[in-house]
């Protein structure tokens, strides 16, 4: 599958249905997931797969398209989960959705895939993210605000993990939240590649 083909697929991932700013919802866009997704590839190709805060599955849903071997999507909101299990079975795809807070999951995993909330409207949201994907998974990709780095490294680091892999990406969102000024804001965000050494 091209890069280009897994994009135009992936632009069929519903939205949030119902957003929530304590939960930090904002959907990944398909250009960016389809890049994280194919530079994931060796990660992904017939491994186990976790989602962390699936959100409507535009993560797994790559994942398995790209030959994961098993995916699962982790998320809180209920009406988010059935969203993402519809739109997986209309999509022909075998994934395993759950409604849970990702404290309380404790599968390991070959790889973590991840867009954890970046803790602007609830503090250390991300940490509780980046703690669970180092403890389940080998391999974990996940997106931060590019301004929080030296945080990233430094917690990576601290919880025996190491970033080998640094991809800048231009983040827009669009006013969803009552609290937005503008109709657009548009954020640089990283993706970091963490090897998880056990």
């Amino acid at each position: 599958m091209k890069k280009k083909e897994l994009e135009m697929l992936l632009q069929k991932i519903p939205k949030i249905p119902k957003p929530s700013p304590n939960l930090e919802q904002y959907s990944t866009p398909a250009d960016i997931a389809s890049d994280v997704l194919f530079n994931a590839y060796q990660d992904i190709a017939g491994k186990n797969i976790i989602d962390l805060g699936c959100g409507t599955g535009i993560f797994s849903v790559g994942a398995k398209l790209l030959g994961a071997k098993n995916v699962v999507g982790i998320d809180i909101d209920e009406k988010t989960v059935d969203a993402a299990k519809e739109c997986s079975e209309k999509m022909g795809l075998k994934i395993d959705y759950r409604i849970m807070d990702v404290k309380d999951f404790d599968e390991k995993c070959d790889t973590v895939i991840q867009n954890p909330p970046f803790g602007a409207q609830t503090r250390h949201a991300d940490r509780i993210f980046l703690q669970k994907a180092l403890e389940i998974g080998s391999v974990v990709y996940t997106m931060h605000l590019s301004k929080t780095g030296d945080f990233v490294r430094k917690f990576v680091d601290n919880l025996g993990g190491r970033v080998v892999f640094e991809k800048k990406y231009k983040f827009q969102i669009k006013h969803t939240f009552n609290f937005h000024k503008k109709e657009k804001t548009e954020f640089e965000i990283t993706v970091f590649k963490v090897m998880v050494i056990k």
